[in-house]
């Protein structure tokens, strides 16, 4: 019977065995605060059974649903225990979230046609194993970056990546929603952002140095309305969506709507457009008053739509030489005792880290938050790291006190080729196959005990230059997810080596499920005819830094 992905912390069988029958007289008894998942059981395990799941509670068919303060203590309020033993089916969470991922765990016992959205066989039992199942996730932060800024994913397809996240056990979206490419949010008060910034004349099909292009327009943005969809949507499926808004660089989409954001003494920004290809981009935000309030007015629009207790602000890949050129940056760096441009970026994020954590909230950024003397000051505690050239950001930060996201673009950064093969669809940056994935530890062997608690979690990355269409988002993203989404959840074995072998036995049954889910996956053998793409050039060189 165990075919679950993530793998349970424990999986034992009652004897003496048999199965548990589902049918049109089971009911689902809902106990306090778990009125959520009821739902969620009756309207998508439901419309895939064709069961009633009726709200009841008079007969050993039935389903318990608990929220239990017991199972908190032993397993934390993630965990969830479920116990099949012939009477009544009882689904026990340390929290609604604990008991929402028991769900999910319930869902895949009953058979990949419990993944479908309506029926396909006309039976109208269903069965489930006697067993006990207790699990817990080993991490608060199971993440994917979600890129809809290099090419814009639409509502609904933001809604299906929630499922899957959910069906995999993964509690953060990521929502990467400004770059050079886009802007991808409605912000009131600043109109063109999204007018102007969301929309680019064409785009680059592959590698920047491909000499191909798609001469089509290509854009779209979330309204407020859309965002606030998308959140209550995660949240009831215990979801975080953490939105980023990138500063000082990857910046020329705003730049491009409002020119004045940009280093108007050294470049006519003015005549900026939103860029059309790939690539670390000069172009970067100008160190004025006017830009910081700028961008406090953007930031206080998207606390009022993300709940999130953080909020991503980039800071990754600014080049220096606008700054270096500008007499207004210099005079900038001169008037804060600042001593060259690195410190002038660390001035930037300190800004933002202040703003954000005196309205409550987080900052996240990636590790060149890091760089650069801080004079008058550092980095909030809370201040948050997201370690994307490998670990070494994320080791500083956790030494520093400083709480890490370990997503390093080595291990986790899924655009990257799953094979070594010219079939590969755009190869790109490192060859990292399934089981590549399934062997990442976020926990560095150099932090100590106690440097280890500030790892976070860790995150797998979509970065969507050459995926510009959801069907190649699948492609990239699963199966290797499914592993990712093991290494963030189930405990590290005792030897500290997952067993590999026994994960691709059990893909054997999530393979189904993908497919009763609707999920474009790469197949073992290597892509399908339809999902490679002769002629658009990567870069297919093993161990070279990436170049998207």
């Amino acid at each position: 019977m165990h075919e679950l992905i993530p793998s349970p912390r424990r999986v034992a069988d009652i004897p003496p065995s048999g199965l548990y029958v589902l049918d049109d007289e089971t009911l689902i008894e809902a106990g306090p605060g778990t009125e959520g998942v009821a739902r969620w059981l009756r309207t998508t395990v439901g419309a895939a059974t064709g069961l009633p799941l009726e709200p009841g509670g008079d007969s050993d068919n039935r389903i318990v649903l608990t929220v239990d303060p017991a199972v908190e203590r032993q397993l934390g309020p993630e965990g969830y225990r479920i116990v099949v033993d012939g009477y009544a089916l009882r689904i026990d969470g340390g929290s609604a979230a604990g008991l929402f991922w028991a769900a999910q765990t319930f869902r895949q016992m009953l058979g990949p046609e419990a993944f479908r959205r309506a029926p396909v066989n006309p039976r109208r039992e269903w069965t489930v194993p006697r067993v006990v199942v207790e699990d817990a996730p080993r991490f608060a932060w199971r993440g994917v970056l979600l890129d809809v800024a290099r090419h814009f994913m639409p509502k609904d397809g933001v809604l299906r990546y929630l499922d899957l996240l959910a069906a995999h056990k993964l509690n953060v979206l990521h929502l990467h929603l400004t770059d050079d490419q886009g802007w991808r949010v409605e912000i009131e008060r600043y109109p063109r952002l999204t007018e102007v910034g969301a929309w680019r004349a064409r785009t680059k099909v592959g590698h920047r140095a491909s000499p191909l292009w798609d001469e089509r327009p290509h854009g779209g943005y979330y309204t407020k309305d859309d965002i606030r969809e998308i959140v209550a949507y995660a949240a009831e499926r215990h979801i975080t969506v953490v939105p980023e808004i990138d500063v000082p660089g990857h910046s020329q989409a705003a730049i491009a709507a409002y020119p004045e954001l940009g280093n108007t003494d050294v470049i006519d920004t003015t005549a900026l457009s939103v860029w059309d290809t790939w690539g670390v981009n000069p172009n970067v935000l100008a160190p004025t008053d006017n830009t910081l309030a700028f961008y406090e007015n953007v930031l206080a629009e998207v606390l009022e739509l993300f709940p999130s207790p953080f909020v991503h602000i980039g800071g990754d890949e600014c080049p220096k030489e606008q700054w270096k050129a500008s007499p207004a940056a210099q005079a900038r760096t001169a008037a804060e005792g600042l001593a060259d441009e690195d410190e002038l970026q660390s001035w930037f994020i300190r800004h933002f880290d202040r703003w954000l954590a005196g309205r409550g909230r987080r900052l996240v950024g990636w590790d060149e938050i890091l760089e650069g003397r801080r004079p008058g000051g550092s980095l909030s505690p809370g201040a948050t790291v997201s370690s994307w050239r490998g670990f070494a950001g994320g080791i500083a930060a956790a030494r520093a006190g400083h709480d890490v996201v370990m997503c390093p673009e080595q291990q986790v950064y899924l655009d990257h080729r799953q094979a070594a093969g010219p079939d590969e669809p755009v190869p790109i940056g490192y060859v990292r196959t399934l089981e590549d994935v399934y062997r990442f530890e976020p926990v560095p062997p150099e932090l100590t005990q106690e440097q280890a608690a500030h790892v976070l979690g860790a995150q797998a990355n979509l970065w969507t230059e050459v995926m510009e269409t959801q069907q190649r988002v699948d492609y990239q993203a699963f199966p290797r997810l499914a592993a990712f989404a093991e290494t963030v959840w189930s405990a590290l074995p005792a030897p500290g080596r997952r067993d590999y072998a026994d994960f691709a036995r059990r893909m054997g049954a999530h393979y189904r499920r993908l497919d009763a889910l609707g999920v474009d996956y790469r197949p073992p053998g290597g892509p399908r005819p339809w999902q490679r793409r002769p002629g658009v050039l990567g870069r297919p060189i093993e161990g070279a830094p990436p170049i998207v």
